[in-house]
């Protein structure tokens, strides 16, 4: 599909552009020299630049959003009709839209009862965080109040979130930091931190208890885990290690909040990532592919028990969970969610997605056996990773220069591809691959082929 553009015509854009619009994670010295770049259309796996140029976007949006692809009228439409008929109330009050989409929701995630809207996944993921505060006054005399995140995982960037952020170049420059928040060690066995060991998911999982015990259980509110690292290299749990801290939390009373904003619906072949593990939560967090970036939309989901801790006490006029998101009550959101929940299920994409994701994964492995440079290959579904190495042997993280410069080649191909960025020093280093759910074979052998020419140019 060709798509003409006239970039004499959109001009007065680009310097609108230059002069006026703060992008975000981009530093704009360049574009003192060079024009910023502006999609203009989208339909399917592909977008076009204001050039005119084509791309094959592997990672839906930038960020991991559209999970759906680009140009899904029967989301505009609901959208459009939706707002016509009522684009807001405030969510002190439900909206048709709101109600029924919080029905489907729950249908696909046995065990929890509760979806608190919000618009962000960094808020989704704050309004938990106030939960567990405000149940550790209701119920604890405020002491069990931290919340342990994972070294590696990433949960926002509000200061709050990046507080919880086991990414310090993300929140360098950012402090003070919110107290409160306890760092646990990752679980990448490819970076194994124990030595030579019978079972790393359970040492992983075991380390996590070794904080708790050094914090004092009974300090301890919550536990805050990716069910796959996203930016941080994306890191798939060894195995026994969700099972152990699935016990972990019930042995000392600690709720386990599971941050989906990446993961969730669809991304990995189920419709929640922890689904694929066995995992009962209290709090599951979402955002980016609820409505394939049609609308702002993001869902704090909790179980029952969770919510009738905010209600068991009528008469306390503080006991209720005072919290609201101004644009948690715009009904555009989850009227596009419900669409685009139809779509994944119209057009089997949970199956589409557990096919692609195989072959993606087989033809990452296929280019490690000729790239030295690629150290390992990770991922589930469509979420895959691989980190660059600058030696096998001592798995000395190949330059965060050129592994940008590969990203630069594959976009010049006209393929879109990511890379972990400002979240480690020194590990910088994996390339970041999530495709939208509708993605071909022949799109995934295009996202590698394009690698496999980047690599062997910057590298050799």
């Amino acid at each position: 599909m060709t798509i003409n553009f006239n970039p004499n015509d959109i001009r007065h854009v680009v310097e609108a552009d230059r002069t006026h619009l703060w992008h975000h994670l981009i530093q704009h010295k360049m574009f003192e020299t060079v024009d910023p770049r502006i999609m203009v259309e989208g339909r399917g796996m592909r977008v076009w630049d204001a050039t005119g140029k084509e791309h094959l976007d592997a990672v839906s949006g930038g960020v991991w959003t559209v999970n759906v692809g680009y140009g899904r009228e029967r989301i505009a439409d609901a959208v459009r009709e939706q707002l016509v008929k009522m684009n807001y109330f405030a969510n002190s009050a439900g909206s048709i839209p709101g109600s029924l989409f919080a029905h489907k929701l729950i249908e696909k995630m046995p065990g929890m009862s509760r979806v608190y809207y919000s618009n962000s996944g960094s808020e989704a993921n704050e309004k938990v965080f106030k939960m567990v505060r405000q149940i550790a006054h209701l119920e604890h005399g405020g002491r069990k109040h931290k919340i342990l995140f994972r070294e590696r995982d990433y949960h926002g960037t509000t200061i709050a979130t990046l507080s919880a952020g086991g990414q310090p170049e993300r929140a360098a420059q950012y402090g003070p930091l919110t107290p409160g928040f306890v760092e646990v060690p990752h679980c990448l066995e490819y970076r194994n931190q124990y030595g030579a060991i019978e079972n790393y998911g359970e040492a992983a999982a075991d380390a996590i208890e070794q904080v708790i015990l050094r914090e004092g259980p009974d300090t301890i509110g919550a536990l805050c885990l990716e069910p796959i690292t996203a930016g941080g290299g994306v890191i798939t749990p060894p195995k026994g290690y969700w099972e152990r801290v699935q016990d972990i939390c019930s042995r000392y009373d600690i709720l386990l909040h599971i941050d989906e904003v990446v993961c969730g619906v669809g991304r990995t072949g189920e419709w929640f990532g922890y689904q694929h593990y066995g995992i009962k939560p209290d709090f599951v967090t979402m955002a980016k592919g609820v409505a394939s970036g049609y609308a702002a939309i993001s869902c704090t989901v909790t179980t029952e028990a969770i919510f009738d801790r905010f209600k068991d006490d009528a008469s306390d006029s503080m006991s209720y969970f005072r919290d609201i998101s101004t644009f948690g009550g715009c009904a555009a959101g989850p009227a596009a969610a419900l669409e685009n929940l139809a779509i994944i299920e119209d057009e089997d994409l949970l199956a589409n997605t557990t096919a692609m994701g195989e072959r993606l994964m087989n033809n990452l492995h296929a280019l490690m056996e000729k790239h030295d440079v690629i150290g390992d290959v990770r991922g589930k579904g469509l979420f895959c990773g691989a980190e660059l190495v600058a030696d096998r042997a001592t798995k000395e993280p190949a330059e965060e220069a050129k592994v940008q410069q590969v990203v630069a080649d594959c976009m010049a191909q006209g393929v879109i591809i990511g890379a972990t960025n400002r979240s480690l020093p020194g590990l910088n280093n994996t390339l970041c691959l999530s495709p939208a759910l509708i993605a071909t074979t022949s799109d995934i052998d295009a996202i590698t082929d394009a690698i496999d020419g980047a690599l062997g140019r910057v590298f050799g």
